[in-house]
């Protein structure tokens, strides 16, 4: 491991144990009645026993599931389309308006609509997820398509590439960077409106719902244990999925351009 990569855990490491000193001070404190704010022990305990019941893990398995499945769907549709828009004025002029109608709709505000069109369950969740996701995915992916520069298009294509190789070795590794920040949006998006979704249209799983139900209950600690879950799986994949897949794509396309070069 890197010294630079060791201080970056350390880095890391200091801001949570801080966070997590200035909480515990404050439900010590006496400002919050201890039902509204459970100390780090009161809430490691609770998430200790919903952990080792299985419970949890399964309304994180819910929840996770319902991310992942409206996420690729997000992808599968907006990186093709906003690949596609970089590159035809045609595609770009009949989208566009489109997408900056739509984004600017809150997410959670087509939840009764959908709750309408498909009832409680699944289907509601999924489909939010793919709606929240779907704007950062496409407009970053279109926006990396516009960003490449011209003048490697035309080194490419005076050395005989074809429209495929300029695709693939130039296109997109070039917009690479504007992809890889368009998943981490969607992602972030998505956690955000699962999370509302479940409130609103799950039915007895999922960690919104968990959250939700919780706070009818009074059982602060859960909430926060359930709060504690998804923070530990977004920081997951943060660091272990967007984190590696930046890495890659900058070593890759490093090596590419001093090939070039």
């Amino acid at each position: 491991m890197s010294p630079e990569r060791i201080r970056s855990i350390r880095r890391g490491a200091f801001t949570l144990l801080l966070a997590a000193a200035i909480y515990e001070a404050l439900a010590r404190s006496g400002w919050f009645a201890p039902a509204l704010m459970p100390t780090l022990e009161k809430i490691a305990g609770t998430l200790a026993t919903v952990l080792s019941d299985g419970s949890m893990l399964a309304h994180a398995a819910t929840t996770l599931y319902r991310v992942l499945f409206g996420f690729s769907l997000a992808i599968l549709a907006g990186l093709p389309l906003g690949i596609l828009m970089g590159r035809s004025r045609a595609v770009e002029s009949f989208v566009l308006p489109l997408a900056s109608a739509l984004m600017p709709i809150p997410s959670l505000a087509w939840v009764p609509v959908f709750i309408l069109w498909f009832g409680l369950g699944n289907t509601v969740s999924i489909l939010i997820v793919f709606y929240a996701s779907l704007f950062p995915m496409l407009l970053n992916a279109w926006a990396g398509v516009r960003a490449v520069n011209p003048l490697w298009l035309r080194a490419a294509g005076a050395m005989g590439a074809d429209e495929q190789a300029l695709f693939w070795k130039v296109i997109i590794p070039g917009a690479s960077p504007f992809i890889i920040t368009g998943l981490r949006q969607a992602f972030l998006r998505a956690w955000v409106a699962v999370v509302g979704a479940e409130m609103l249209a799950a039915s007895d799983w999922g960690l919104g719902w968990v959250i939700f139900d919780a706070k009818e209950f009074l059982n602060a600690d859960l909430m926060l244990a359930s709060l504690a879950v998804i923070g530990a799986i977004g920081f997951a994949f943060e660091r272990l999925v967007f984190g590696s897949l930046e890495r890659a794509t900058v070593l890759r396309w490093g090596m590419v351009r001093s090939t070039k070069a």
